[in-house]
């Protein structure tokens, strides 16, 4: 396996489809601070949530790249379209499964079963984070096919 490029690669990848989404956020496309959404797991001050946020994000990101890099490994090849479709999958499972279960889990995460009774400060992102706007699905994607892609570009199959 790659495990230099895994290193770096993953944290250059982790560190465009982190920037694709808080461009996206800041540009009005989506309400998803997904910095502030993971550092609240830890602390309830929004900025160093944010802060927190961003590295719980680059390790996530660096886990999935290592599922990345044993895949291309698996299968004895990297390719862009390879990465960009490990890209889709992983952008599919993040907005159809992580997401809706993360009320679940946070402690600062309001849920659609808590009602008005919840003094929770942020909302559930509902199904495919359409809560947080009905483009953020499509910001999602993009990023992480842009994640897959650059894995699939960098990350030698070995």
């Amino acid at each position: 396996m790659d495990w230099s490029g895994w290193a770096l690669f993953g944290l250059l990848a982790t560190s465009a489809l982190t920037l694709v989404l808080i461009a996206a956020q800041m540009a009005g496309f989506t309400r998803l601070d997904l910095p502030l959404v993971l550092g609240t797991l830890v602390t309830s001050d929004p900025d160093r949530a944010r802060v927190a946020g961003g590295f719980l994000h680059l390790l996530a990101g660096q886990g999935f790249a290592l599922g990345y890099a044993g895949t291309f490994a698996l299968l004895d090849r990297a390719t862009w379209w390879l990465g960009a479709l490990l890209g889709l999958l992983h952008g599919a499972v993040a907005l159809g499964l992580i997401l809706p279960l993360l009320p679940g889990v946070h402690p600062r995460m309001a849920s659609h079963r808590a009602g008005p009774a919840s003094r929770a400060g942020l909302e559930p992102p509902g199904l495919l984070g359409l809560n947080y706007g009905f483009q953020t699905p499509a910001v999602t994607m993009t990023a992480h096919l842009l994640y897959g892609t650059m894995l699939g570009v960098l990350l030698e199959p070995r």
